[in-house]
């Protein structure tokens, strides 16, 4: 059981919930970086939730499917085809083997998530079949998609899904300006009070820099570091400290021009200060904008953060609830 890749699109790589019990030792979790789209996916066919899937970013593959299966796509809003014929996302859809999926243009957000009966059955690489590319580690071969790469796909022993639909108010969100929460951080004090209000004041845009590793945003004001005698061991860029660990979602600001949010494949660590952290309910959102999307960052504290990801989990519980049934 296995599918062919004809074109392997912009950057489609396999992706399961992520590589976890090694940040500490420098290697990011990975994994898919919109967690819902990518669980909802997995659902709908029968899968295990944390099952390895395919994320494609932007610009869809052309796969050959050389067995049948059963596939759905969530996510980013990118039509897709089988054998030439439109079919729907959200929804569980039969394929029969020789049949060829291909994409449209992308419509709305940036990753979309292809989940097969049975999962992507590439080796595990320290407990995870993500894709590191940096690090030439985990997915297919570490790396994404090439031209007639043969992915294996796992035996599904389950009940048919064809036909299982995602329900409407549990489809992923996809809005082209967005309001991202963000928990200050140990470092916001390096700011100016000026600038501390403007980073939140001002409405930014996506950079076209945007990928796995981090999402810079552009054409906010200028951020200013409150000047002070640098630490021993620091550079010399004002942003600069003697080496931290990073969060995922932490917010840097090399030279004070343009915050960076860190996802799931940036570096665990090093000499940048942390200005604060997006908090983890909002990095879905943050993983399907595209470049030149507008957003504001909205401050909060630790108490909204941790309503905000009760929240997200009922809506992932809902989710199974919805699917499982």
């Amino acid at each position: 059981m296995a599918i062919k890749v004809l074109q392997p699109g912009l950057a489609t790589t396999v992706q399961d919930a992520g590589r976890i019990g090694y940040y500490h030792l420098g290697i990011p979790l990975s994994g898919a970086l919109d967690q819902y789209s990518f669980r909802a996916a997995n659902l709908l066919v029968g899968n295990s939730e944390d099952a390895a899937t395919l994320e494609i970013t932007m610009l869809g593959p052309k796969l050959e499917f050389m067995h049948d299966a059963a596939i759905a796509l969530t996510g980013a809003n990118l039509p897709a085809k089988l054998d030439g014929v439109p079919i729907p996302n959200n929804q569980v859809v039969a394929v029969k083997a020789g049949s060829v999926l291909s994409f449209d243009f992308l419509k709305d957000g940036v990753r979309a998530y292809l989940a097969v009966a049975g999962g992507i059955d590439v080796p595990e690489v320290l407990g995870s079949r993500s894709t590191y590319t940096l690090g030439a580690i985990g997915g297919f071969c570490g790396r994404k998609l090439q031209a007639g790469d043969v992915l294996p796909v796992g035996a599904f022993q389950g009940p048919s899904h064809v036909g299982k639909k995602l329900p409407d108010h549990l489809k992923q969100a996809l809005p082209k300006q967005v309001q991202v929460r963000v928990l200050p951080g140990l470092y916001f004090h390096w700011l100016t009070q000026a600038s501390g209000k403007s980073f939140f004041e001002d409405t930014w845009q996506v950079g076209p820099e945007a990928d796995r590793i981090g999402y810079r945003f552009k054409h906010g004001r200028p951020l200013e570091f409150e000047p002070r005698e640098r630490p021993f061991g620091a550079g010399s860029d004002p942003s600069n400290i003697v080496d931290a660990g990073y969060p995922i979602g932490s917010i840097q600001v090399p030279g004070g021009l343009e915050p960076i949010v860190l996802h799931r494949d940036a570096v665990s660590g090093g000499g940048y200060a942390m200005i604060g952290t997006v908090i983890s309910a909002d990095m879905d959102v943050v993983a399907q904008l595209q470049p030149n999307f507008q957003t504001q960052f909205v401050a909060v504290d630790m108490a909204q953060a941790l309503s905000a990801r009760a929240k997200r989990n009922q809506r992932l519980a809902d989710l199974r609830q919805a699917l499982l049934n």
